[in-house]
């Protein structure tokens, strides 16, 4: 029911173990933008991180969370609320107090939010980011007046669904049914396009939330896609990616067969803050120290998590997020896994610490990729 653990994992004969070699790792280049100071997690934080978010899964496994008083879940009033602090009860916004797997996920993401970004340095607010982070965070999040909210979103977890969902909201479209091809910048209304004082009072007033994903799948499903399928992409990003790493690929490749490990490559010399949305990791773009999210769903959970939001917004009863299509084949843990252990081992280590934060932030357990469970 729950993920494992955040254990070290041991490694190929003869190689560095994956717990170790993320400890030892740099969290890439990433800058803080317009010639501000490096804002990188120390190596020691983020193994702290590792930690407690290793501990916390642990003590659900056992059961010792069911006798912590879990931390308060349900969105604050209209009038606001301290972050996960004590919030009115009144007008039934409460999680479904027998969906106890769902509680825990977010006691678990909600203590391990607070744990880190209670640590000195870390951003309180947005303004505490450098503008070029806080620019990338703003064009992020969508707002809806009429319903009160402020959604992140995060490419490859479900958003073109919730963008429909926000333009039935707002009357622009009859239904989340309509097949119109998604025009993601149209009818919707950005944080961004907000005067300062306007974003305060929305961030201190919204319901706030954002949904995640397994990083590593959210990888998968971004390269699929968009090297698999979107001629633009494979232009303008697959076919620097084959020149720059494949031997004798030849001045003008095509881009359209980009592999794999491939793009695994092109990740680790990419800058995280500067990185296209659909594989910029969630922290970057939706900045959860930042931003007092008072909800985190999960796409493994899409639908339920979904639907607790909008009646939590009170959206009209006819309003529900749309069913995933029948034809639609997301990336699976058994894909993932074949991806995975296909890769080189060192260019994982590489790559991992990319998104670190996004993995101990949200509860996902790292992958196994020993020998061991690669020929299984």
């Amino acid at each position: 029911m729950f993920p494992r653990p955040l254990t070290p994992l041991a490694a190929p004969n003869g190689a560095e173990p994956l717990g170790r070699a993320l400890r030892r790792a740099p969290l890439g280049r990433a800058r803080a933008g317009l010639g501000g100071p490096p804002l990188l997690l120390p190596s020691m934080l983020m193994f702290g991180v590792i930690v407690a978010s290793s501990g916390l899964l642990l003590m659900i496994e056992r059961g010792i969370l069911a006798e912590m008083k879990p931390l308060p879940l349900h969105p604050p009033s209209r009038e606001g609320a301290a972050w996960r602090g004590t919030v009115p009860k009144s007008g039934g916004l409460s999680l479904d107090s027998g969906d106890s797997d769902l509680q825990v996920r977010q006691d678990v993401r909600n203590r391990t939010l607070r744990a880190v970004c209670g640590q000195p340095g870390m951003p309180r607010d947005p303004w505490d980011l450098p503008v070029g982070q806080r620019r990338t965070l703003l064009r992020h999040i969508l707002v809806s007046d009429r319903y009160r909210f402020l959604y992140c979103y995060v490419p490859k977890v479900a958003c073109s669904n919730w963008k429909r969902v926000l333009k039935v909201l707002a009357g622009v479209l009859d239904s989340v049914d309509v097949r119109l091809k998604m025009d993601h910048h149209s009818d919707l209304v950005f944080l961004a396009d907000l005067r300062p004082e306007e974003i305060r009072y929305r961030l201190q007033h919204y319901f706030k939330f954002l949904f995640v994903r397994d990083p590593l799948e959210r990888l998968l499903s971004a390269y699929r896609n968009k090297f698999g399928e979107i001629r633009e992409y494979q232009q303008r990003y697959g076919a620097e990616i084959v020149k720059r790493y494949r031997a004798g690929a030849g001045p003008s490749p095509a881009g359209d067969d980009v592999t794999f490990p491939e793009f695994l490559r092109y990740l680790v010399d990419e800058d995280p803050e500067r990185m296209n949305e659909h594989w910029m990791p969630v922290y970057h773009l939706c900045q959860p120290c930042a931003v007092r999210y008072d909800f985190v769903g999960s796409y493994e959970r899409l639908e339920a998590d979904a639907n607790q939001v909008l009646e939590w917004v009170r959206a009209p009863p006819h309003v529900r997020f749309p069913a995933r299509q029948a034809w639609y084949r997301p990336a699976s843990p058994e894909s993932l896994h074949y991806h995975l252990c296909s890769a080189p081992w060192s260019l994982l280590q590489d790559v991992l610490p990319k998104y670190i934060l996004d993995f101990s932030l949200f509860a996902y357990p790292l992958p196994n990729v020993t020998r061991e469970a690669c020929h299984q």
